[in-house]
């Protein structure tokens, strides 16, 4: 629901929303990766946006320590600007990736790094399609013991709403190169799919995920890049 900031004369649009979020993860996964060791997770976020184009937002997830040296908690800071060009809509900005805690192990650790991206999206007959890409540049946090490393990641995403229904479907296809620390070595693929449901303010989900890698958490031995059903409850506002 779009919260107005301004006032403005009935029936003239508010130059400013607010929207928000808040959801239960049965494992919270980044690009393939659990960052909760295949547990639970609770999220939430808020977006203000400007009839401009111009938004910002932050978003949060809890994490394992495995993450970044002890941090329990992942906080995205989020700028950018979203404009339709005929068809299609164009999103550029950039995330900041914040750990708070992540000394508490090593004293002095680099967690926190910045990513720019882009996308573009439109609508391919009933389906839209979106093509994006998030580059991290060199930063000592995605050092992996041989200097500060860069990141590229590149996805390809369908969805469509089924005709007269609360039901959505959605697939995802995405590539990291690397290496760097969001890779932990070689580069990979990731992809999954999914679907949604929606009732009022609620949307529930289940979604199957898997990667081409093999990646082992250091405390509980868990291949925390192995193929894996997640759901979800959340709230929109």
């Amino acid at each position: 629901v779009a919260t107005p900031v301004l006032a403005q004369d009935e029936g003239a649009s508010e130059p400013l929303t607010v929207s928000g979020s808040a959801t239960v993860v049965t494992d919270y996964r980044f690009r393939g990766i659990s960052q909760t060791d295949k547990n639970f997770a609770v999220q939430g976020g808020l977006t203000v946006s400007h009839e401009s184009g111009l938004y910002a937002g932050v978003w949060g997830s809890s994490i394992d320590e495995y993450v970044a040296a002890a941090s329990d908690q992942e906080i995205d800071l989020i700028a950018g600007f979203k404009k339709n060009l005929g068809g299609a809509t164009i999103d550029v900005g950039v995330i900041y990736y914040y750990y708070p805690g992540a000394e508490q192990i090593v004293p002095g650790y680099a967690s926190d790094f910045f990513e720019p991206y882009v996308s573009v999206s439109g609508a391919l007959g009933p389906v839209t399609a979106k093509l994006s890409a998030a580059y991290a540049p060199k930063q000592s946090a995605l050092s992996i013991g041989a200097g500060k490393e860069d990141n590229l990641y590149t996805a390809l995403d369908l969805s469509a709403g089924v005709p007269n229904t609360p039901l959505s479907l959605s697939a995802h296809l995405g590539h990291s190169f690397g290496p760097s620390y969001l890779t932990i070595g070689d580069e990979y693929t990731d992809w999954s799919i999914g679907a949604t449901y929606t009732y009022k303010a609620l949307t529930f989900g289940v979604s199957y995920v898997d990667t081409d890698k093999s990646l082992f958490a250091p405390i509980s031995g868990k291949n925390i890049s192995k193929a894996g059903v997640v759901g979800s409850i959340g709230v929109s506002f």
